[in-house]
């Protein structure tokens, strides 16, 4: 282990992305003004279609819940016991309380939902370096790819740590630009392993709130019931049945988010910064002195992520059309200051 063991208050800070409230505040203009880029949500999303009426009036019945379960089963290629809820989120927070508590190891540079929500239900959490062993505990955390490094673990691997933990929480948010890591399809066979997808970030609609988890039956059942009989909306569960059916977006998505990383990454370095991670719907650089990196990003009104345990580390998601990608190539521009 690295020496990053026990938890400390500072490790359950709640830190997101997404926040404008606070760019306003901080450089002024109105959150219509800027672009965020600062989560790792994709900045064109799914086309959304008509919604039934009766999505919105009525309570979501078990047809629509089946709907949308069928579609990401298909979609994130599992046949597991599944259960759907309002985002990834949901079951993180829900997890936790499925096993009693007991130690669980998850990574120091990691989402930071994690570690607050494990120790809110009783648990001692671990937090370890990146080369550093998960196996070993009652329970671990993997996000892959890794939030906000991209980190990857094979799926063989992981299956492998599976076996040697009591609980196994595998957080594929951002496994659809990289589905030959998902070990979805094992979910429901092997024992102590969940694994989580969220809708939003691929799909460009994080605000439908809308994720799936995937398990043994008995853990999807015992989750099912602590998340209650409407843990979804109707509209997103009826959006998340058509997005995962239409595999010809998801195709032509995926290829545009690995041109437009490299091109982001081409110009990241024009600035000076160094590629230090990232997947597809986000990158991650070393800029040497964040701070000032986000503040001269925005100055032109573009919102970027910096984190409290690295100087030099800034994450970016890509921009979204013709004229967001302008602002930033002229913000990233050699020499180019604050507007």
């Amino acid at each position: 282990m690295s020496g990053m063991g026990g938890a400390t208050p500072r490790d359950h800070v709640r830190d997101h992305g997404g926040d404008l409230a606070e760019a306003v505040a901080r450089h002024g203009g109105v959150p219509g003004d800027w672009i965020d880029l600062s989560t790792g949500i994709n900045r064109v999303p799914w086309p959304l279609p008509a919604i039934p009426a009766q999505a919105w009036q009525g309570l979501p019945g078990r047809a629509l819940f089946d709907a949308a379960l069928s579609a990401a089963r298909a979609g994130y290629g599992t046949d597991a016991p599944g259960v759907a809820l309002a985002g990834a989120q949901a079951a993180i927070q829900l997890v936790p309380r499925l096993r009693a508590p007991g130690r669980v190891r998850l990574r120091h540079a990691g989402y930071n939902e994690y570690a607050p929500a494990f120790a809110d239900a009783g648990w001692r959490v671990e937090r370890i370096g990146a080369g550093d062993d998960l196996g070993g505990a009652d329970a671990a955390v993997l996000t892959n790819p890794n939030n906000p490094d991209g980190a990857a673990m094979a799926r063989d691997e992981v299956l492998r740590l599976a076996g040697r933990v009591g609980l196994l929480l595998v957080d594929e948010s951002f496994a659809d630009v990289r589905p030959d890591l998902s070990v979805a399809s094992e979910a429901g066979k092997v024992p102590g392993l969940i694994v989580l997808r969220s809708f939003g970030k691929f799909f460009g609609l994080a605000g439908l709130r809308l994720g799936f988890a995937f398990g043994m039956a008995e853990d999807m059942a015992r989750l099912g019931a602590l998340a209650g009989p409407w843990a979804a909306s109707g509209p997103a569960l009826a959006v998340g049945a058509a997005a995962l059916a239409d595999a010809d977006w998801q195709a032509r998505s995926r290829a545009r988010l690995t041109e437009e990383a490299a091109r982001l990454d081409a110009l990241a370095r024009a600035a000076g910064w160094q590629a230090a991670g990232g997947c597809d719907l986000f990158r991650l650089y070393e800029t040497g002195d964040a701070p000032a990196a986000r503040d001269r990003l925005a100055g032109h009104r573009i919102w970027s992520r910096a984190f409290p345990y690295s100087p030099g580390w800034l994450r970016l998601g890509l921009p979204g059309d013709a004229g967001e990608w302008a602002r930033l190539e002229a913000a990233l521009a050699p020499g180019a200051g604050g507007a």
